[in-house]
């Protein structure tokens, strides 16, 4: 269990240093939103 937690806190971790910022964490789920959207139009 304790080795699944540290797996799942690692991959956080890398998934926050390559968006560098909060804010860019904030910018990929925008741009994941509008290609959702773009997609669900058409």
């Amino acid at each position: 269990m304790q080795k699944i937690v540290s797996l799942i806190a690692i991959a956080f971790v890398f998934t926050l240093a390559g968006c560098n910022t909060v804010r860019g964490v904030g910018q990929d789920v925008q741009k994941a939103g509008e290609k959702l959207e773009g997609a669900a139009s058409k």
